[in-house]
């Protein structure tokens, strides 16, 4: 949003430098001002000006000696010593350096003002604004032209606004490079299982099942050094933990290892300790697997120099009403906004400033009213949702006050609450009253409402669409009938209402004292057996809750995994689950190879369905040959992709049809077999639609295509590559996957946000799925602002009340009905018209069809 751009600006130009050693003003000295504090010396007090020409810098500077001995210099002082400026001098090149020029020496008083004056200048000069003065017997006292701190030297440099940046050198922290953080090794990754001893493997990164040579390496280092293998590491005495962690401080030990091709090695080496035998393999490695290895067991940490400020001393020293820039920029956007609307500067400044805080209020304003008042300005990019990215490049465009521009934005209230959507819609109105216009592709039905202009497309996806089913206004939509967005504007369908909620296992999964980011040190229960929604408005801590809390803490517990969890004191009820299953938007493959029918391993069967053929059989075909990963089927020509990669130096890489398959994927000889007159390049561009008619005879096959099918996926292509698939069309994949499998009963699923790009009819069609498998006794956990999923829960828990710093609480738990209820919380407010609504309409439907039954039966 170029905030960043102006906070750097308004720094520079208005910013008070503060001395972070001794809280001193920090301001820059004329020559004048220089003399005037050398002369409030004692009178007869001896000094000598010096010119700081290198200061901790490397080299032999050869050339910075000839410059003083052409000045007419003739003594210096290197590294604290004075030397005569004429004598060949020879420096360490590998050594920093410090080297002044003596400008002069003089006895303070007051005729020496000329003389002091001619000095300071000449200094300055040669130094490019800096002055040092060594006073006999005193403290020296360090000036600058630029800005230094009279009392310590502490310097700023020049007021620029690349001071500011984190991407510049100029301004990076240098112990972290601007990043704001350092990777350091974990103990708890590390030692996940203190408990162990030694000998059965308690340092998990020299685990002897992957190698034996760390283990030997320990297993003699231990032995020389004292430490026990036998006994639990936490039961080590500190001396001996200290050794296997941090090494033995350069004391050798003989280390012999024969490794399985012959090679010996046989030396006498300091043991350096796991902690640093990681860092160093991390750092020195030029292997991809090794250094990934290694960063697992690793977190990164707040960099103990700026704290996660990401900026340098000189950076954080200029304030503005006490704060620097990087306290500024951590503050939540909503927070932000009163401390530049009230902001007292001084007449002078306030003229300066005025127009840079005039476009930070106005940016900020924009980003409060898209909904994004819970962020902060340092919030990394990466982070971001995609609906959080789409409204922040809205809030720029709002800023730029922009008439007679087309906006195409492709669903903008991914990832917001109804109360945050409202302010969304607003901002579109906004937009479109500036004479712009506006095209959105949405699924949401209140920006449906809130449009002048409706199309509708359809009536199915993939081959199924395409058509436009209707467009004029809402209203004139809502009367087409075979408009299906039509239908549910007008009422005629809609998600149904459970007329009774699941009671559920009567267990509980309970998470004691989560305090992540915005959580305040929060107890929740997870009833099992349940549909359980996790609601509240966009920030209010649900992913924090479920993601970087409960998921990660169950995975650590039941699968021993290393990913850390946040903050939190306990969890209890685990051991009433069997597995945690994470239905994430991740790709389901990472190469154009991946597809449906492999990822769903229906493509095993479909090729063991081809070798069984009689022409298969004839030709000794195996099931390999139908793959198209390996040689024997495949083309060979592009190994299978059915496209090749053309390298366009300076261009984007460009992939185009293979001449010898035409895409086709294999060679002719095996396209040759058919099943059912279609060879395994064309079933592989059926639909899952088709395929699941066109395999209809083949239970196995049948019902794994039909579980996609079920999850609204049946207009994607069997061979489609799994990179095309949009993050929900993923998700869904992955549900489909799981559906094919036996369930236990005992399982736990996890979802954030599967209505994602869905439809209203798409919605339907999922939650039946998932009601599917809560229905076997498993527990579905959803993190969903969509108020048609959480009518349909058998559990709420509603987090807020408002997003950041102002969330994180618990507000409301229960049945949907019960959080309806609830004053203080947003969804409830929300909720509450539409579940009156379609209880009416599910009992109003429950009555027609027992009605209807009844006529039936009585015609019969």
């Amino acid at each position: 949003t170029e905030i960043n751009d102006y906070l750097r600006l308004l720094w520079a130009r208005v910013g008070h430098p503060i001395c972070p050693n001794d809280g001193t003003p920090i301001t820059s000295q004329s020559v004048e001002q220089m003399v005037d504090r050398v002369l409030a010396l004692p009178d007869k007090t001896r000094i000598q000006i010096l010119s700081p020409v290198v200061r901790r810098k490397k080299g032999s500077h050869k050339k910075v000696f000839a410059k003083i001995m052409r000045e007419g210099y003739v003594r210096m002082r290197v590294d604290g010593e004075v030397v005569d400026a004429t004598a060949d001098y020879e420096l360490d090149k590998n050594k920093s350096h410090d080297i002044d020029i003596v400008i002069d020496r003089i006895v303070v008083k007051p005729e020496a003002r000329s003389r002091l004056f001619d000095s300071f200048e000449a200094a300055l000069r040669l130094s490019e604004g800096y002055a040092n003065v060594d006073v006999i017997g005193g403290e020296p006292l360090r000036f600058s032209e630029h800005f230094a701190c009279p009392i310590c030297g502490f310097t700023i440099g020049e007021m620029e606004p690349r001071l500011f940046s984190f991407n510049a050198p100029f301004g990076a922290c240098p112990e972290c490079d601007g990043l704001g953080v350092k990777l350091t090794v974990d103990m708890d990754l590390v030692l996940p299982e203190p408990s162990m001893t030694l000998a059965e493997g308690a340092i998990a990164p020299w685990n002897p099942i992957s190698s034996q040579y760390y283990p030997e390496l320990l297993a003699q280092a231990a032995k020389t050094f004292k430490v026990r293998m036998d006994v639990p590491f936490n039961k080590l005495t500190h001396r001996e933990r200290n050794v296997v962690l941090n090494g033995s401080d350069g004391k050798l030990f003989h280390f012999h290892y024969e490794n399985d091709f012959g090679g010996v090695r046989d030396v006498d080496v300091p043991f350096e300790g796991v902690l640093n035998n990681i860092s160093r393999r991390y750092a020195e490695t030029n292997s991809d697997f090794t250094r990934q290895q290694m960063r697992s067991y690793m977190t990164a940490l707040p960099c103990p120099v700026c704290h996660g400020k990401r900026l340098n001393r000189q950076a954080l020293a200029v304030k503005i009403e006490g704060r620097d820039i990087a306290e500024v920029s951590d503050l939540a956007i909503k927070d932000a906004l009163p401390f530049f609307k009230t902001v007292h500067l001084s007449e002078a400044e306030s003229v300066i400033a005025q127009p840079i805080v005039k476009e930070v209020v106005d940016r900020l304003t924009f980003l409060v009213n898209v909904g994004l008042g819970y962020l902060t300005l340092s919030r990394s990019a990466g982070t971001l949702s995609g609906g959080e990215a789409q409204r922040i490049r809205l809030a720029t465009q709002i800023g730029s006050n922009l008439s007679g521009v087309m906006y195409v934005l492709d669903e903008p209230s991914i990832g917001l609450h109804q109360r945050d959507n409202d302010r969304l819609i607003a901002s579109l109105k906004k937009m479109r009253d500036l004479g712009n216009t506006l095209i959105v592709v949405e699924h949401d039905e209140d920006t449906m409402r809130a449009a002048d202009y409706l199309i509708d497309v359809g009536p199915g996806a993939g081959e199924h669409g395409g058509r436009i089913m209707a467009s004029g206004t809402p209203k004139q939509v809502a009367r087409v009938r075979k408009s299906i967005t039509g239908q549910y504007l007008s009422g005629r369908k809609f998600i149904p209402v459970p007329l009774k909620r699941r009671q559920g296992s009567g267990k509980v999964i309970r998470l004691e004292g989560a305090t992540d980011h915005n959580l305040k040190n929060i107890d929740v229960d997870f009833p099992l057996g349940k549909f359980i929604v996790v609601s509240g408005v966009s920030g209010s801590g649900k992913s924090t809750l479920v993601n970087s809390i409960l998921r990660r803490a169950l995975a650590q517990k039941l699968n021993h995994n290393s990913e850390k969890p946040g903050p939190y004191k306990k969890i209890l009820g685990y051991k009433n689950i069997e597995k945690l299953i994470n239905i994430d938007q991740s790709p389901i493959g990472r190469t154009p190879r991946s597809n449906p029918a492999t990822y769903t391993s229906v493509f095993d069967d479909i090729r063991g369905l081809f070798a069984e053929t009689n022409e298969a059989k004839l030709r000794g075909y195996k099931k390999g040959r139908f793959s198209f990963n390996i040689k024997g089927g495949r083309c060979e020509n592009c190994k299978g992709d059915g496209i090749i990669k053309i390298e366009m130096n300076f261009y984007l890489t460009v992939y185009v049809p293979c001449e010898v398959c035409h895409g086709k994927r294999y060679n002719s000889e095996t396209l040759e077999v058919t099943y059912k007159g279609k060879n395994i390049a064309e079933v592989l561009d059926m639909t899952v639609e088709e395929a699941t008619d066109f395999f209809k005879n083949i239970p196995k096959i049948r019902r794994k295509l039909q579980t996609i099918v079920d999850v609204g996926l049946g207009y994607v292509k069997l061979g489609q590559s799994a990179t095309t698939l949009s993050g929900g069309e993923a998700q869904r994949m992955k549900l489909a996957s799981e559906l094919q499998k036996l369930s236990t009963g005992k399982n736990f699923y996890i979802l954030d946000e599967p209505t994602t790009g869905l439809h209203t009819d798409d919605i339907k069609r999922l939650l039946e799925v998932l009601e599917r498998l809560v229905d076997e006794g498993n527990t579905v956990l959803v993190i969903e602002h969509n108020l048609d999923v959480v009518k349909t829960a058998d559990w709420v828990i509603d987090l807020g009340p408002e997003g950041g710093d102002g969330g994180g609480q618990i507000i409301a738990t229960g049945t949907p009905e019960q959080v309806a209820n609830v004053a203080d919380s947003y969804t409830g407010q929300y909720l509450k018209p539409i579940l009156v609504r379609d209880t009416q309409r599910t009992k109003e439907a429950a009555q027609t069809s027992t009605k209807n039954e009844a006529q039936a039966v009585s015609k019969k």
